[in-house]
This record gives structure tokens, C-alpha cells and sequence, in this order.
């Protein structure tokens, strides 16, 4: 059987713990920064983890996750 192809944009944008949970980074962080607030810009520098519902279709994305 072949090896199966990851879709790469995925791959650039989520990856996974030792335990097998994915991993994110937040929206919104890039650009027009000036008028959101230091706690906000803060917070979206930690990454988030995916939420249980949208990890089974990373996974497709991603088989070798």
C-alpha cells in the first residue's frame, strides 16, 4: 500500500502533543495590532487545542498525526 499524502496546509498549522491531542495557534495575531489591547495580543500568542469535534477531521487531513 502507498504512502499517504498529508495535506500541507494543515501541516503548517497544526500539530500534535505526546498524548496525540492537536495543537493550534490562534486567529487574528498577524496584523492591525495597534488597536487591540495588550491583554488580547497576549493571549493569542498561546496556541489553543483543538476541540474534540474538528480532531477527527484534522486526522484525515493529517494520517500520519
Amino acid at each position: 500500500m502507498p504512502k499517504l499524502k498529508s495535506n500541507r496546509g494543515a501541516a503548517k498549522r497544526f500539530r500534535a502533543t505526546g498524548r496525540g491531542k492537536v495543537v493550534r495557534s490562534k486567529a487574528f495575531a498577524s496584523h492591525k495590532l495597534t488597536h487591540k489591547t495588550t491583554k488580547r495580543k497576549r493571549s493569542l500568542r498561546q496556541g489553543g487545542e483543538l476541540s474534540r469535534a474538528n480532531r477527527k477531521s484534522i486526522k484525515k487531513l493529517l494520517p500520519y498525526l
